[in-house]
């Protein structure tokens, strides 16, 4: 946990001295109340101007001067005291808040933060005939790990997961039903087996193999953002070609269209949850350094610093990260995922989006995070991209 590192005593015979130390700077703070006031809680907020805050806060109200005195919070008598950590970016308020947020209200913190669950899509692997659909719960196990079927998010709404689902299941065909399947021959099945966009496993049109062979399909066509189902395609066009079955090779070559169309509105983010891996890269309170957040499997560990200029280590940053990335990835399987999940879709679907994020593929991309320190250090505007494109991932100078 990221602690309220510190702190000061608020009295208001010494108030003066009291707001002088306090910095104008983004922050993380809480007030404790007085020790007379017993059962009193702490109370927990985010500014972006700790002096400013704190001064309409505890600061003195006179209603001749401020007409909107009256009607703004007064912690003046209730403080007698506060703990705060200043912080240098949106993200990484975020999470300190919900540390301590968490830490205060373990039951109503979400409502507090106004936390809401991601939006994901779900492969129900349970089941013996698996539907894919948009849920906003992810079953973990004793490890944290996500459990009970495949999931693949997070998505910046229900719409949006909702909208690529029905897009992409178009290429597939699985059941969209919400029915049990009883197998029954005299089941008069849906809309989807008559337009042949089923394999109606629930009149028993095909076997359990045979439905289990499709779900595959579909899973590794978001495992792999859509590659395999473009290789299969492109053998199958091939195929035909050397065939000289030229209306089958026109059929193939228009379904890779349709899978590039699908994909072409996909963001960068959503992946498989428990291969979620990235790093976020922010600027630090730090004068010259950049706070690295490591994503593994979706959850967000706590940052270190990539120090840069006169108060660089001497070893290369690139080996700093190396060594870094390569560590135990340790976390609380306690912290609900679902959470990591929503303060990362928070951030990466905010516009603007401060900081970037760079994913991993086969291996971490050393020179390309460093490329991008330099251009946070520098105050450029980090390059987005609104889907996917080939070779690409989150964070690359597309020029």
């Amino acid at each position: 946990m990221m602690e309220l590192d510190c702190s000061g005593a608020f009295d208001t015979a010494r108030e003066d001295e009291f707001f002088a130390a306090l910095a104008e700077a983004p922050a993380i703070v809480q007030v404790e109340p007085r020790a007379g006031l017993t059962g009193a809680r702490p109370y927990l907020i985010r500014t972006g101007n700790l002096r400013g805050r704190l001064l309409r806060l505890l600061g003195p109200r006179d209603p001749a001067v401020d007409a909107n005195a009256a009607r703004r919070l007064d912690l003046r008598q209730f403080a007698g005291g506060i703990r705060y950590r200043l912080t240098s970016s949106a993200f990484e308020q975020s999470i300190i808040l919900w540390q301590h947020a968490r830490r205060l209200d373990s039951r109503g913190y979400r409502e507090r933060l106004r936390m809401r669950w991601p939006a994901l899509l779900k492969v129900n692997l349970a089941n013996p005939y698996p539907r894919c659909y948009v849920t906003r719960r992810i079953r973990t196990d004793e490890l944290g790990a996500p459990a009970g079927g495949y999931y693949f998010g997070p998505f910046a709404s229900r719409r949006a997961a909702e909208n690529f689902a029905t897009e992409f299941l178009n290429l597939f065909k699985i059941r969209r039903c919400q029915i049990k399947i009883r197998r029954d021959p005299a089941f008069p099945g849906c809309i989807y087996s008559e337009m042949k966009m089923c394999l109606a496993p629930c009149f028993a049109g095909c076997t359990q193999e045979e439905y289990a062979s499709e779900v595959t399909r579909v899973v590794a066509f978001l495992s792999t953002a859509g590659a395999s189902l473009e290789a299969e395609l492109g053998r199958e066009r091939e195929a035909a070609s050397e065939a000289l079955d030229y209306e089958r090779a026109a059929a193939a070559h228009h379904r890779m269209d349709k899978v590039s169309e699908v994909l072409r509105g996909l963001p960068e983010l959503p992946r498989a949850i428990d291969r979620l891996d990235a790093v976020v890269l922010q600027r630090s309170a730090e004068p010259e350094a950049i706070a690295v957040f490591l994503v593994r499997g979706g959850r967000i560990a706590e940052p270190f610093l990539l120090r840069f200029g006169r108060t660089a280590e001497p070893r290369s940053a690139e080996e700093i990260l190396r060594e870094r990335l390569a560590e135990l990835f340790v976390t609380d399987p306690g912290e609900p995922l679902a959470d990591h999940l929503a303060m990362l879709g928070r951030w990466f679907y905010s516009k603007p989006r401060e900081g970037e994020i760079l994913f991993r593929e086969n291996d971490w991309p050393l020179r390309r995070m460093i490329r991008a320190c330099a251009r946070l250090l520098r105050g450029d505007s980090p390059k987005t991209s609104a889907g996917r494109k080939p070779g690409m991932t989150g964070g690359e100078d597309p020029r």
